[in-house]
């Protein structure tokens, strides 16, 4: 009876890590809409709308994340900072990494 608890208790977490998986899959392609990313970086961050702006799929997700600070720091002013800056001061530290562990798997 107890290794039938044991089993119980353990495949109901292996099945909550499962869906925290999916559920972060799904809220960082849902941040990432509402942010506005998707305007700029396309679909799924892998089409973006001109050749000046980065492709973000499958990059890295530690550097987008450190990439977003910077830039919303002002650390940061090459490139397309100055069009990000007002995109990301609206983007906590929390959903930058949501959006960018899902951007790394796309």
């Amino acid at each position: 009876m107890r290794k039938m608890t044991m089993l119980a208790i353990a495949v109901g977490a292996m099945g909550s890590l499962a869906l925290s998986g999916s559920a972060l899959a799904a809220d960082g392609a849902s941040l990432y809409s509402q942010k506005g990313c998707i305007a700029c970086h396309g679909p799924n961050g892998n089409k973006p709308i001109t050749p000046a702006y980065p492709k973000l799929a499958g990059q890295q997700a530690k550097y987008m994340v450190d990439q977003m600070k910077d830039i919303k720091s002002g650390a940061r002013k090459n490139g397309q900072a100055a069009a990000m800056r007002p995109i990301v001061s609206g983007v906590s530290e929390q959903d930058m990494q949501t959006i960018a562990d899902w951007l790394s798997k796309q």
